[in-house]
């Protein structure tokens, strides 16, 4: 691949269109795993786990091991491709649900907690679609085009928890069956990435200007906002999510309703991605985020009003549009705020500090559920209280960036 491939026109985006369609393609079918996942995960650590405050650990797992992954994969991709990066990211799925299926045969935590974090190898990789989307598309297209690798979610959102709900109870073991599809899918859904076309980064030269450091970057403003939204809307949703069937069944309903609120979850994660890419370009996206932080403050409004099954509905809901709002809208803010040979160094840092959030969030969101109150009520309203300093937090910097002057 020359230099001049990497530079050619993208007025048609005939390429980026393609690539659009394997990254839908991935994100819906190997992007089924991890709601599969998110969905039993609490409730096998609460099944497993020595302690009931660890339940929510394995999800913690997964989220750390995403953390960890994200500076050097971004690194890889830079180097070797975004093809490299994604098949990297299949097999380290592949090798987690194994894992995990394991400890899982073995009522063995540390085991089953072994294998989420090696889960997190391919969270992580999914979390570079977004922006492999956005590599070949010209500036008209780009929002749109992770917009539409994002509402590959939808997919996965109804493939997911009912893939939960006809596997859980298989074998003996309960949710063993989950974990050994979760491995099939990994199997199958590597080989959609021989079809992309995304070529490599050029390769830096004397004639190109010098990458910033990591703390120069993220002195730039709108990177460091970007950050920030991405970071609070990321994590709070994790927060949420990740207790959510815990206080479903903890208040006295089943296995089904949780994965059927959690599918409702992801599926209004997902399905405003359809027209998230066309309200980003009419209104911009620091609008966009500000719509998103606003219905994640409805959604923890909702669920601390009551807790019948319409409550966890109605929050969840919301939960899903609101992290579509704001983390899209900080992706995109962030994709047009860096020079493309500090793509590596950027979208690293940025996901391994989102990642490293996501993680403090659903360990803390175990805690607060169970550990924070005497009844499954009482924690489902610790952690939806939570969510108040941070959305204060983004909302503060978002508001800081617009009285910026324009020259600044």
């Amino acid at each position: 691949m020359t230099l001049a491939d990497t530079t050619a026109p993208l007025e048609d985006d005939r390429r980026a269109k393609r690539n659009v369609a394997v990254l839908v393609a991935a994100q819906a079918f190997l992007g089924s795993q991890i709601t599969m996942i998110f969905v039993v995960g609490g409730l096998v650590g609460q099944s497993i786990s020595p302690n009931p405050c660890l339940a929510t650990l394995p999800i913690s797992m997964i989220v750390f091991g995403s953390m960890t992954t994200a500076p050097w994969l971004s690194q890889i991709m830079q180097r070797f491709g975004r093809q490299t990066g994604f098949l990297i990211g299949g097999a380290g799925g592949l090798a987690g649900s194994a894992i995990a299926a394991y400890g899982l045969s073995l009522g063995n935590f540390w085991i089953f907690l072994a294998g989420s974090y090696l889960t997190g190898i391919y969270m992580s990789a999914q979390g570079f679609y977004r922006f492999a989307a956005a590599d070949t598309a010209s500036e008209v297209f780009r929002p749109k085009a992770i917009s539409y690798v994002m509402a590959g979610g939808l997919i996965s959102a109804l493939i997911g928890p009912q893939l939960v709900k006809v596997t859980d109870d298989i074998f003996a073991v309960p949710f063993l069956g989950t974990y050994l599809v979760a491995m099939a899918i990994n199997v199958i859904g590597m080989a959609l990435f021989f079809a992309l076309d995304i070529p490599k980064p050029p390769v830096a030269d004397a004639s190109t200007p010098a990458s910033r450091s990591r703390w120069e970057l993220l002195k730039t403003p709108r990177i460091a906002v970007a950050v920030i939204c991405a970071m609070v809307s990321y994590a709070l949703m994790n927060l949420v999510m990740t207790s959510t069937p815990l206080a479903v069944v903890g208040c006295g309903f089943t296995v089904g309703n949780a994965s059927d609120v959690v599918t409702a979850h992801v599926i209004a994660m997902f399905a405003p991605s359809f027209f998230t890419g066309h309200l980003i370009a009419r209104y911009g996206a620091t609008k966009i985020v500000a719509s998103g932080l606003v219905i994640l403050a409805a959604g923890g409004a909702v669920a601390l009003s009551g807790i019948e099954l319409f409550n966890f509905f109605g929050a969840l809901v919301l939960l899903g549009i609101g992290w579509n709002f704001g983390f899209i809208g900080a992706t995109t803010m962030l994709a047009s705020a860096h020079a493309p040979h500090e793509r590596g160094r950027v979208q690293g840092m940025n996901d391994a500090l989102v990642f490293g959030c996501v993680t403090l969030a659903s360990l803390a969101s175990g805690g607060l559920m169970n550990c924070s109150g005497g009844t499954a009520a009482e924690g489902w309203n610790a952690v939806n209280l939570a969510m108040a300093p941070f959305l204060v937090l983004a909302g503060g910097a978002l508001i800081w960036l617009a009285l910026r002057p324009r020259s600044s």
